[in-house]
């Protein structure tokens, strides 16, 4: 019965979370543009298949998903196994990259838009390989900032210094990187961040901190999501000077 309540109550919040887009679209629809909605009928249905479906996944992440991220991290913790917390941090940021759809459709239409710009030969095999390659080179670079990100939990060391040189670096690669990769590599910092590793990654983090004696998991379990996008622009950048 109380999961029941529960469920109610977060379908109620993720509906008042849309009631802002519905205005919006509402008021532009019927106001300023002075239209009637278009097939009114599939709009409502798409309109509550949308509340479910935000309302199972955060469901789902507080019942799941964010519990095992912080067990584990306070696990890895109290276990004192630097290689394994280490090892598993890489191994939860080069996952669930890889499993990002985000990521994976923003790589297929890159592949397109590079064959079709004359970039990569126009075959299938050459797609597929420029595709799994910007992937791959992204989950590594998630993989590796989550190692970076927990390192700095760690050692606690200053987490704006270190965000300021990162970005310091993508602007120094921006100037040699080729045009054609510089916007795939900004948006790449973007759909990491997407809604598989983000629920993971902060549980990490908090977990982590709130296991670690003097640390304070609001200043230093939040910030391996900035890592996360900021490395991926760096690796990818590095990733079109290599290819081109």
């Amino acid at each position: 019965m109380k999961a029941f309540i529960a469920l109610l109550r977060v379908m109620l919040g993720s509906f008042k979370d849309l009631l802002p887009i519905i205005f919006v679209i509402a008021f532009f629809q019927l106001v300023i543009l002075q239209k009637p909605l278009p097939d009114l009928f599939s709009i409502l249905v798409g309109l509550v298949l949308v509340v479910l479906g935000l309302t199972f996944f955060i469901f789902g992440l507080e019942m799941g998903l964010f519990p095992i991220g912080e067990s584990m991290a306070q696990a890895f913790a109290k276990k004192g196994s630097l290689f394994g917390l280490l090892g598993f941090a890489f191994c939860l940021g080069f996952g669930t990259t890889i499993a990002e759809p985000a990521l994976t459709a923003v790589a297929s239409e890159a592949a397109k838009v590079a064959a079709s710009g004359g970039v990569i030969e126009m075959t299938e095999k050459a797609m597929d390989d420029y595709t799994i390659g910007l992937r791959l080179t992204v989950a590594l670079s998630v993989g590796l900032a989550i190692v970076l990100g927990v390192v700095r939990i760690l050692r606690g060391w200053p987490i704006h210094l270190m965000i300021i040189l990162g970005y310091i670096g993508v602007v120094v690669l921006t100037i040699f990187a080729p045009e054609t990769i510089i916007g795939i590599a900004y948006d790449s910092g973007g759909v990491t961040t997407s809604t598989i590793t983000v629920p993971l990654v902060t549980a990490l983090g908090v977990g982590l901190a709130s296991s670690i004696k003097g640390r304070n998991p609001m200043l230093d379990g939040f910030g391996l999501i900035a890592f996360a996008s900021l490395l991926p622009m760096i690796f990818v950048m590095i990733f079109g000077i290599v290819m081109t």
